[in-house]
């Protein structure tokens, strides 16, 4: 059984651990001035531990102008961390917390040989039955997982099956499914700047899905986080409670994979 003493941890490297904060958190390389004041320290006793980390490799001192910045092992350490980064576990790990904040079904997608591809699904008790499963591919215009990844996917990916898909409706002519090229780019530009897609009535009769975008390192859409729910109780508009809480926690699970927006 661990004592008192060893569950408290070691507050020096906490402490410490304030300035290698602040350094990743920074645009470059910080005056020991600039980097004591962002960590909430003295410079003297800034620099005590600055000397600790370089001999640690984790941070390096510029010769010239003193700035510092952080080092090789730093960089290491961060590297080794995005290699063990599997985004879909992350989000799997997170599904519960979401499941019981927004009381509506949560799914996770990922783009597929096919298109938007379900490969988590998780529902309450009082969840409407719809007939989505795991393994079904989201068409891109009228489900809010495939406007989501129309959006943020390189445009190469998703031109054909947006094409063919576009054709189809403008003979159907369905509302609320753009019908022209002009009305596809708009709508793909909201969903950028909104950080989220949003549907109703247009994939599944009476059913609403909002959709967020979770990024990795190197800023690609790697899956999309989905909450969807009955219109009768399931809001569809931007600040209701269900798409504040989803965009937040595709927000988080992006920052934890290292984007950086």
């Amino acid at each position: 059984m661990e004592s008192k003493q060893e569950r408290a941890g070691i507050q020096s490297v906490e402490v410490g651990f304030a300035l290698l904060d602040a350094l990743s958190a920074g645009t470059g390389p910080m005056m020991l001035r600039d980097l004591a004041a962002a960590a909430g320290m003295s410079a003297a006793k800034a620099h005590r531990y600055l000397v600790s980390y370089q001999r640690l490799g984790l941070v390096t001192q510029d010769a010239g102008d003193t700035r510092y910045d952080l080092g090789p092992a730093a960089l290491k350490l961060g590297l080794a961390t995005l290699a063990r980064q599997d985004a879909i576990r992350m989000a799997r790990e997170r599904v519960p917390t979401l499941l019981q904040t927004v009381g509506h079904t949560v799914a996770l997608a990922v783009w597929g040989n096919h298109g938007p591809t379900m490969v988590h699904w998780a529902e309450t008790p009082t969840t409407i039955t719809t007939t989505l499963r795991l393994g079904d591919v989201m068409p891109l215009l009228t489900s809010a997982t495939g406007l989501c990844f129309a959006a943020h996917l390189p445009y190469q990916a998703v031109a054909v099956q947006l094409q063919n898909e576009l054709a189809q409706e403008q003979k159907l002519k369905r509302p609320k499914v753009p019908q022209s090229q002009a009305e596809l780019d708009t709508l793909l530009a909201d969903v950028r700047q909104r950080g989220l897609a949003r549907v109703a009535n247009t994939l599944v009769p009476g059913v609403a899905g909002f959709c967020a975008p979770v990024f990795d390192a190197d800023k690609h859409m790697v899956l999309g986080m989905v909450v969807l729910g009955s219109n009768a109780t399931l809001p569809c508009t931007w600040d209701s409670p269900a798409p504040k809480a989803l965009s937040a926690a595709a927000r988080q699970l992006s920052a934890d994979l290292g984007y950086q927006a």
